[in-house]
């Protein structure tokens, strides 16, 4: 397992920064691109595509010479904002045409988002991401399971993207500094979990989230995510082969693997993502963290109202495919 405060190798010529709220950068020093040096002039205006050779030719050399920035768990916000969310991107506005609401529930400062869990292969998380950095200014920091960091290039890039381990110390660090922590629950048993069995929940494990939410004195906000059922259908799991591969499931959907890698193709969902009130804990004292039933009681309860905002927003949204 990789430790999830050790940097990658091929960040050793970068820069170490702290932890800050997780904002995105808007264009100023390294992290935001080239818009002083992109052509040599400082001019912004200019042929768009000009614009942007130039401004990739920028990027790479800062890449080449080490002139960027990572914090202590890898998190490279110009890797981030320039590579990996803009092919997210075309997924979330194109694709899945993804639409928000309750968005002005999500709060300044630290605070743990509890999500949902869906859809054969995780894309949920993906499209999380980008509604946070395009609509609220927000880097949500992820927690990840150790299958996850434990695939090379999937691992690098998750650490590039500033998630980090589903690892309580992690999560409280990153929380102190007034980071947007975003955990899973359920798990794999929600994203593996059979298209009978859509837009059901499954069990919130322990209830770790909660102990971690108590003990850093922030707030839970329930996320609810419609359209990550419908992208692979699981109608079977081959699970010899996943045994075999060291995988939680091996999935057979109506296109994977009959049409090969087509069938990796997601289906065109309509998605719609909810965020709930914050919930807040100041009633309860930092020992109720290491309660048993004070910690069982808040995560059933988060788990109730993430359910009931599934079932809106099933309704809000209307026909999967329209």
């Amino acid at each position: 397992m990789m430790n999830a405060r050790h940097l990658d190798d091929d960040d050793e010529g970068a820069q170490v920064i702290p932890l800050g709220t997780g904002r995105r950068e808007n264009g100023d020093g390294p992290q935001g691109g080239a818009s002083g040096e992109a052509g040599g002039s400082g001019d912004p205006g200019g042929n768009p595509l000009e614009r942007g050779i130039a401004s990739g030719l920028a990027f790479l050399r800062r890449r080449l010479a080490g002139e960027y920035e990572v914090d202590e768990f890898g998190f490279d916000p110009e890797f981030n904002s320039t590579v990996l969310l803009p092919l997210a991107r075309a997924l979330y506005e194109h694709w899945f045409r993804v639409e928000l609401t309750g968005l002005e529930n999500v709060p300044e400062g630290g605070a743990l988002l509890v999500a949902n869990h869906s859809g054969t292969i995780p894309l949920d998380a993906l499209m999380l991401s980008v509604a946070l950095h395009d609509n609220a200014d927000r880097c949500v920091r992820l927690l990840g399971a150790d299958l996850v960091y434990q695939i090379p290039v999937l691992g690098h890039l998750a650490r590039k993207a500033g998630h980090t381990l589903a690892s309580q110390a992690d999560a409280a660090r990153l929380l102190a500094k007034g980071e947007l922590v975003g955990v899973f629950p359920e798990g794999f048993k929600g994203v593996g979990k059979p298209f009978s069995e859509r837009y059901r929940l499954q069990r919130f494990g322990r209830g770790g989230f909660v102990g971690t939410a108590l003990r850093a004195g922030v707030p839970i906000v329930p996320c609810a995510i419609v359209g990550a059922e419908e992208i692979y259908p699981k109608i079977a799991d081959l699970r010899p082969l996943a045994r075999l591969l060291g995988l939680p499931y091996f999935p057979i959907t109506p296109t994977f693997p009959l049409l090969g890698l087509g069938g990796l193709v997601p289906l065109p969902s309509k998605w719609v993502i909810q965020f709930g009130p914050p919930m807040a804990l100041e009633e309860y004292g930092l020992d109720a963290a290491d309660d048993p039933m004070t910690v069982f009681e808040i995560t059933d309860h988060v788990r109730e109202k993430i359910q009931h905002m599934l079932y809106e927003a099933l309704l809000h949204r209307g026909p999967a495919f329209l």
